[in-house]
């Protein structure tokens, strides 16, 4: 038996998620197809972060044990040959039996995109959120400026979110633009339920004049939902990447 880490990328657009439900196909469903066909053995995947419906990602991580003799290297181009076109393995390899990619210390990235614009454009509606209002990218980051730290963040969370602590450290959070696309890129030790959503809609509104960026340290400090902006709608989502510092041997960027 051998424990085969994966590294996995796709366009959530078609998919209920990461995790298994009764309601549509997800991206776990996918995989433990695709793997237990290839292994011709019954298995599931544990994977590091269950995105949200229609949320995309860059580099999300899993894992599965198997009795198969095929080298940890080479599942990447096997499960590609199986799997949807929306979904494919970046990278794979064989890690201890004990490795886990949610119990142990981890750094996510996540980017949010905005399309800024008077007119939507068709062909980036899957992966950015239009906004028609004029966006001020100087007091968007001034405002997300505040939530570099380590902070309480149970006002940008789902209140039905069960975790023992809604405490977390941001290390970066910047503000991008590139012609009508501005970026909301966030780096830090973990993020709760909607977290990242509920931070982009917030900031969407200090860019559009509705909130003035010191209203997020405000935010910060009430420890209330009902007082942040609203949840950002999923497609302007994506996971970048997840790094395992601890151990460099199995940090993968892109």
């Amino acid at each position: 038996m051998k424990r085969v880490r994966l590294f996995v990328s796709y366009d959530g657009t078609n998919y209920c998620g990461w995790q298994i439900q009764s309601n549509g196909i997800t991206i776990e469903e996918e995989l433990n197809k695709a793997v237990s066909d290839l292994c011709r053995e019954e298995i599931a995947v544990i994977g590091a972060s269950r995105t949200d419906s229609g949320v995309h990602a860059l580099g999300n991580v899993a894992v599965f044990d198997t009795n198969s003799r095929i080298p940890g290297e080479k599942f990447c181009f096997a499960l590609n040959q199986r799997l949807p076109d929306d979904i494919r393995i970046q990278k794979s390899d064989e890690v201890s039996a004990d490795w886990h990619p949610r119990y142990q210390d981890t750094i996510k990235t996540y980017e949010y995109c905005f399309l800024n614009r008077r007119i939507p454009d068709p062909t980036r509606r899957l992966y950015t959120y239009f906004m028609y209002y004029p966006m001020d990218v100087e007091k968007m980051q001034q405002a997300a400026d505040y939530l570099v730290g380590e902070h309480d963040f149970k006002s940008f969370c789902t209140p039905r979110t069960q975790v023992a602590s809604t405490v977390r450290e941001i290390y970066d959070c910047s503000i991008i633009k590139e012609g009508d696309i501005i970026c909301m890129r966030v780096r830090g030790n973990g993020f709760l339920y909607n977290m990242v959503r509920i931070i982009a809609g917030t900031l969407a509104r200090v860019a559009t004049g509705l909130y003035t960026p010191e209203h997020v340290k405000e935010i910060l400090e009430a420890r209330d939902r009902n007082v942040a902006g609203p949840k950002a709608p999923p497609q302007g989502l994506t996971l970048i990447e997840i790094e395992y510092p601890q151990d460099k041997k199995i940090y993968f960027s892109y």
